[in-house]
């Protein structure tokens, strides 16, 4: 089993099928797990009654974007096919769906930065003060607006208290709570869950015509998030740099201690600190997912784990393994992200997870 393999094949058995259920996508007002929003926003169209500003949140990958984007479009959509319904096909509706439509305006972090600054809501304020170009209204789409400094949410309640009577406003957060109170308290909040990961499954296998396991393994992954599975499908080189991942792990329980410490150097070289940090960050979170497999056999539960193309190793380390120690070093991968979270030397922490990596002989 080589994971460059198995990626491969998800890339070309997909790839026939991405651009017609993209399609189909578009042309849809439901999104999966937000069929109760779709509804309420629908109903704020067809009644005439759309409020000022709306804060969509939850995690990244649920579909907080996505959501805003077609309630824009539902918003301006010049020939409805039912109230509150985008068409999908016409010229705003395209416009809107690749950012484009002069009327909308967008406001996020920018390439070089690592927060929405106020001149950027100064600037989209002038852009509001004037009457929509061609559409209904003007629209603000403010992604991922808990990145915002203090000051540019400051910014905000000027138009959040005295919005012109054609503009919306529409945010998107991880959570109303990392916004001011002022902001939340003007804006109409539907707060996004996750789907379940057994209606995951069927939904990705019937959609995107994969087969059990890639499905299964992708809601696992995404942890319920519609958004962020469909980016591992149109992505397929994420799920492979998780499996290379995975392999080096597997590589690791035969290597002798100093092997181990080059495989660190490596990792940790030539990189910036925040670089550095972030990657491995990234590496323990896939290694603990493939440890919670293992915990999960060893207790004779193989109907939740992730990783089912590494099912057969993960099912070693659980027989090799007595429950008392697979427990022992998860909780060691978890006390390792905390402390990288701290100014503690990276390579050393990670070396010091090196010693206590159990010495095992896999088959695979």
């Amino acid at each position: 089993m080589t994971t460059t393999k198995n990626s491969g094949k998800l890339l070309v058995f997909l790839l026939p099928h991405i651009q017609n259920s993209a399609t189909i996508l578009i042309m849809e007002w439901n999104l999966y797990g937000h069929q109760w929003a779709a509804d309420i926003l629908q109903k704020h169209i067809s009644n005439d009654s759309i409020r000022h500003a709306y804060l969509f949140s939850g995690a990244p990958g649920i579909g907080r974007r996505s959501l805003a984007i077609k309630f824009a479009q539902a918003i301006n959509c010049i020939q409805p096919p039912t109230a509150g319904t985008p068409c999908g096909i016409c010229r705003i509706c395209k416009q809107t769906v690749s950012l484009q439509q002069p009327d909308l305006s967008i406001v996020q972090v920018e390439e070089d930065k690592h927060e929405i600054r106020i001149e950027q809501i100064r600037e989209i304020q002038r852009s509001l003060s004037l009457s929509p170009y061609e559409a209904k209204y003007r629209i603000a789409l403010l992604l991922n607006f808990h990145l915002a400094n203090p000051n540019a949410q400051n910014a905000l309640l000027k138009t959040l208290e005295e919005a012109p009577a054609k503009v919306i406003l529409l945010l998107t957060a991880d959570a109303a709570e990392n916004l001011l109170p002022t902001i939340t308290s003007r804006s109409e909040i539907l707060r996004l869950r996750p789907v379940a990961i057994t209606e995951m499954i069927p939904i990705l296998q019937t959609k995107w015509n994969l087969d059990p396991q890639s499905a299964k393994e992708i809601a696992h992954l995404s942890s319920g998030r519609y958004g962020l599975a469909q980016a591992y499908i149109f992505n397929p080189e994420q799920l492979e740099l998780i499996h290379d991942r995975l392999m080096d792990q597997v590589e690791l329980f035969k290597m002798n201690l100093p092997d181990r410490f080059q495989y660190i150097e490596k990792l940790t070289a030539t990189r910036r600190r925040g670089e550095v940090k972030e990657t491995i960050q990234q590496i323990i979170q896939i290694w603990l997912l493939f440890w919670r497999d293992a915990l999960l056999l060893n207790s004779g539960d193989s109907a939740r784990i992730t990783y089912t193309q590494f099912s057969s190793i993960s099912q070693q380390i659980s027989t090799c393994l007595s429950l008392e120690q697979i427990n022992a070093f998860i909780k060691k991968l978890e006390e390792t992200l905390t402390l990288l979270e701290n100014n503690i030397n990276i390579r050393l922490l990670l070396e010091e997870l090196m010693i206590e990596w159990p010495a095992l002989h896999l088959a695979y």
